[in-house]
């Protein structure tokens, strides 16, 4: 088997033989360009090929320092990608463990995100098979800007962008030799957040070592989580032509999982608990390494060869009120990326050819779960399981992605991209317990994703774009590993979700004044994944998945910020979203779960003084439906209107400088249900949290 991967690494390095000089943007320090140069000018790499953010042929939206340092506890993706349409989120327990779909991919995944491609500094998140385990390995303190590509990108990186991409690029070192920070967040429901950092830039090394500390008692019973992240990046620049990028992450992170409610619970008491969560201490806990390495090699002003290489260790164990789940992971994986410019002033081109390998080893065991009716409520780790084997068994993984793509740009006026991937994704189960009932077996899957795009910009304040392209969704690890028939083996029932999308968009900019994003989609997506439980006969927690025919999405999302008058800043970013199935003709016309048909958020922020600003949000979502299936078809749960206000100073003092805050969520105390899934017992509401205050210190040096 491993010299099987080996010859593959040395055909995929004779492959690729040249790069481009766009590229040498990607790994540039991460500064805030919003604040060096017009927006309209910051260039996006988030689909491989690099160019501005005005020339883009897809659908993308960037989130920049401004917005970053606005998050009152900086602890999830929620705080830090709310002004961006098409995306929506689900803070299920108020903690950092959320669920996340773009334009309706993945509104149902468990333990992570479906469909999603996520880089931290270039550093694939995403497993072989495209899942995402969860994102508690980014400390959101130190995040400095954020591109979202919403719509399929599975020809820029196979399955893991059948819904579109997140890539997340994290702070520098200062110039200085020697710098630093300490951060501070304390709030409700016992929330407290500490945070050091140490950095700096000496001869030819840039350098971050950052620490942080999270805790807190969620808003309901037994939703307590705590988290240590401990993270550096080092670049080393030697020269004009070498770059090389060191990133380390140590994570460790626990939550108590307090599990849904019925309505007659909420309707009770919504900050209880599942009955079976406490005397079955049900929690997750995750200890995860991360090693990664980015080099580039610049040949020349038009050439150059991008390398990425990665391994990652880690543990993982969910308990339930049927079983506790082990699984150890070891994951390695690298890319290589030849890039080359050509042509002149008028017609420009940008070519790149590369690949992607990953592989992935995990050891899986589960043991019956028991329960202690007399437990006292704590946030220990406390086991309670038998010696009973459930399953015991060894999955293999691994995934081989080859790509080219290309971008033609004819003067500054018009661009046009087109890009094409061949995916093969093999999983291989070893049961090593069932003699007379062996689970063993493979499931591998393969697939060509492509993508079309043009862009003409008429003038700043009007661009166009169209963007065609493929989705490809195969079962991802936790589907694969989900299976209904017994606790071990492959759910051998599920087959890949595909997707065709269209979309058309215009954005414009005037100065730094205005910026605005209109874009309408269509998508037809086949074989299409819903979630399920089998209760009682295997607990109210595990979740299992199968394909449901075909579904059609519609959409439009828009965003704009503006600042009409000097210290005024008003953003939105508003979605909606018209999410089907087409087939088959049970479910035609049934709306997809967990899909509101709108979504507003809206933040106004105003400069009283050079140093004191002070701002309103109000965020909103219509009712969405629960259930996939016929006879449960018309259950929906209302939506919301929130309304946020914070105040935040910059401040001076021998030497050093800093910011004091303070953030007022949910002002009105509204009641309202944070994430509704399918659940047989009817337990499938997740109350969430009334209103909260936050306040912060941070101290730069």
């Amino acid at each position: 088997m491993k010299s099987k991967y080996i010859l593959l690494l040395i055909t995929l390095n004779l492959l690729i033989v040249k790069g481009t000089y766009c590229q040498t943007e990607l790994y540039k320090p991460t500064t805030d360009t919003s604040k060096t140069k017009l927006l309209q000018e910051v260039i996006i790499t988030a689909s491989r090929i690099p160019a501005s953010l005005k020339m883009n042929t897809v659908a993308v939206s960037l989130v920049t320092s401004d917005v970053l340092s606005g998050m009152p506890r900086t602890i999830a993706a929620d705080e830090a990608l709310r002004l961006v349409p098409g995306v929506k989120i689900d803070n299920q327990a108020d903690g950092s463990r959320l669920h996340m779909s773009i334009r309706g991919q993945g509104i149902l995944s468990e333990r992570g995100l479906r469909g999603i491609k996520v880089l931290i500094d270039g550093i694939p998140v995403n497993d072989p098979s495209g899942f995402a385990p969860d994102l508690y390995d980014v400390d959101w303190a130190t995040v400095n800007r954020i591109e979202v590509i919403r719509g399929p990108s599975a020809s820029f990186y196979g399955g893991g962008g059948a819904a579109g991409v997140i890539n997340i690029m994290t702070n520098d070192g200062r110039d200085k030799k020697l710098g630093g920070q300490v951060f501070t967040s304390v709030g409700s429901n016992g929330f407290i957040k500490g945070l050091a950092q140490i950095d700096g830039t000496n001869d030819k090394i840039n350098y971050r070592f950052t620490y942080s500390r999270t805790k807190g008692d969620g808003y309901r019973d037994h939703t307590a989580f705590w988290a240590n992240n401990l993270s550096d990046k080092m670049t080393w620049t030697p020269n004009a032509k070498v770059k090389v990028t060191h990133f380390f992450t140590i994570t460790d992170y626990f939550n108590q999982n307090a599990e849904g409610l019925s309505i007659d619970q909420v309707m009770e008491n919504p900050r209880q608990a599942n009955p079976d969560a406490i005397p079955f201490n049900e929690y997750q806990k995750t200890k995860r390494i991360t090693n990664g390495l980015i080099s580039q090699l610049k040949f020349s002003e038009n050439s150059d060869l991008l390398f990425t290489g990665f391994t990652r260790w880690w543990k993982y164990k969910e308990t339930s009120n049927k079983a506790a789940q082990y699984r150890n992971f070891i994951v390695n994986g690298g890319s290589l990326q030849y890039n080359i410019r050509s042509g002149h002033k008028v017609f420009i081109n940008h070519f790149s050819i590369g690949g992607d390998l990953q592989w992935q080893i995990i050891e899986e065991y589960k043991l019956k779960s028991l329960s202690d009716t007399n437990r006292v409520e704590s946030t220990s780790e406390v086991n309670l399981e038998d010696t009973v084997l459930l399953a015991n068994q060894t999955i293999n993984q691994s995934n081989l992605g080859v790509f080219i793509a290309d971008r033609l740009e004819i003067g500054n006026k018009i661009g046009i991209t087109a890009s094409m991937r061949y995916d093969y994704i093999q999983n291989k189960l070893s049961d090593k317990m069932r003699f007379a009932n062996n689970l063993s077996g493979n499931a591998d899957f393969n697939n060509v994703s492509g993508n079309v795009g043009i862009t003409y910009s008429i003038k700043p304040i009007l661009t166009v774009f169209a963007n065609w392209g493929t989705g490809f969704m195969p079962p991802a690890t936790e589907e694969l590993a989900s299976n209904p028939e017994s606790f071990g083996g492959f759910n051998k029932s599920l087959e890949p979700a595909t997707s065709i999308s269209e979309e058309f968009g215009v954005r414009g900019f005037f100065k730094d004044v205005l910026f605005y994003d209109i874009t309408a989609f269509y998508m037809t997506t086949d074989k299409d994944f819903f979630r399920y439980k089998l209760y009682p006969a295997r607990g109210n927690q595990e979740v299992f998945y199968g394909n449901t025919g075909s579904s059609k999405r519609k959409g439009l999302e828009f965003s704009m910020a503006i600042k009409p008058v000097k210290g005024l800043t008003f953003q939105t970013a508003y979605t909606y979203s018209n999410f089907k199935y087409d087939s088959p003709d049970s479910l035609k016309g049934n709306w997809l779960p967990n899909s509101p048909e709108h979504q507003i958020y809206a933040d106004l922020g105003y400069k009283i003084f050079k140093n004191l600003e002070v701002g309103v949000s109000y965020e909103m979502q219509t009712k969405w439906y629960i259930y996939t299936d016929v006879v449960h078809k018309d259950l929906s749960q209302d939506g919301f209107n929130l309304y946020h206000a914070r105040v935040s100073y910059d401040w001076k003092l021998s030497g050093l400088n800093g910011n004091i805050s303070f953030f007022v969520k949910n002002i009105t105390a509204e009641k309202y249900i944070a994430f509704t899934e399918p659940d047989p017992d009817g337990n499938c509401y997740q109350p969430a949290a009334s209103r909260e205050f936050f306040g912060s210190l941070k101290i730069n040096f």
